[in-house]
């Protein structure tokens, strides 16, 4: 068969009909299967499943049924092939629904002292991202922020929607805070937390706090929901304490149980499903 013969055999379905009935060669050559048409090369394309399990969609085998029943358009055109290639630049759309191709992550770091969670520090040597670099493609961003000096867990992410869900004030957020003071908190002053202190007319309420088992009176955890900014410092600055030490042990429902100070891991799904239903 001929090059030619080929080509022209490929073009349409009617013809490739014929090409399977005809012998061109030997009688037990093995017919060739339809493949996907040639697309540009593009070295940053990636197959349409994974494009659409990418946007958090469906899982890639959920994503290929839902190609050949035809519920996804690229470039408002319907694409049933499988292994079909789009490029970043494409408009894919799912039942009308527009995608975002890039995959949400979410990563945990045990924040050591000293490294700085500013984004007009980010190019500095230590900063919290050059920790977590080698944990995504994607740039990820600390959903709050713990002082240079302060230690404990820090949550990063890709997915704006979680972030701006668990920073709004409206959300209670559990956080455990491990505290050490210039100097031993006084019965009196654990009680007035405990009633609620008023900084800058409003009132702090906590969950808990408490001193720390065998460790000197100036250790303090403290369980706290509020999202008000270093609301912390603010708080035993009114009583007139000075916070050495600050260490997040809690965050959300996520511990540093097996992660070292300086390592991070990835959250399981169902710690991302649980942030999710923090309302």
């Amino acid at each position: 068969m001929s090059r030619g013969d080929s080509n022209k055999g490929r073009s349409s379905g009617k013809h490739r009909s014929n090409f399977r009935k005809k012998s061109y060669g030997r009688s037990n050559a093995p017919i060739k299967k339809d493949t996907v048409p040639k697309q540009p090369s593009d070295p940053n394309a990636v197959r349409l499943n994974k494009y659409v399990s990418n946007s958090g969609v469906c899982s890639r085998r959920e994503a290929d049924i839902y190609i050949a029943a035809g519920n996804i358009t690229v470039n408002g055109k319907p694409i049933t092939e499988m292994g079909y290639k789009v490029k970043l630049t494409d408009e894919v759309r799912f039942d009308g629904r527009l995608l975002n191709p890039v995959k949400k992550e979410y990563v945990v770091l045990n924040k050591p002292k000293d490294f700085s969670t500013t984004i007009r520090d980010e190019k500095g040597k230590r900063h919290v991202s050059g920790l977590i670099s080698q944990a995504s493609k994607s740039k990820l961003l600390p959903v709050d922020k713990l002082d240079k000096e302060h230690t404990g867990l820090l949550l990063f992410t890709n997915d704006g929607d979680l972030t701006k869900n668990l920073k709004s004030p409206a959300n209670g957020l559990r956080k455990l805070y491990h505290l050490v003071l210039d100097r031993d908190l006084r019965s009196a002053d654990l009680k007035k937390i405990q009633e609620g202190v008023s900084v800058e007319d409003k009132v702090v309420r906590v969950q808990d706090v408490s001193f720390i088992d065998n460790a000197p009176k100036r250790e303090v955890g403290i369980e706290i929901y509020s999202s008000r900014n270093k609301i912390l410092e603010r708080l035993f600055e009114v009583l007139e304490y000075k916070i050495v030490k600050l260490d997040r042990v809690i965050y959300g429902g996520l511990t540093k149980k097996d992660l070292p100070r300086g390592h991070w891991r990835y959250l399981t799904d169902q710690e991302v499903i649980n942030l999710k239903m923090i309302k």
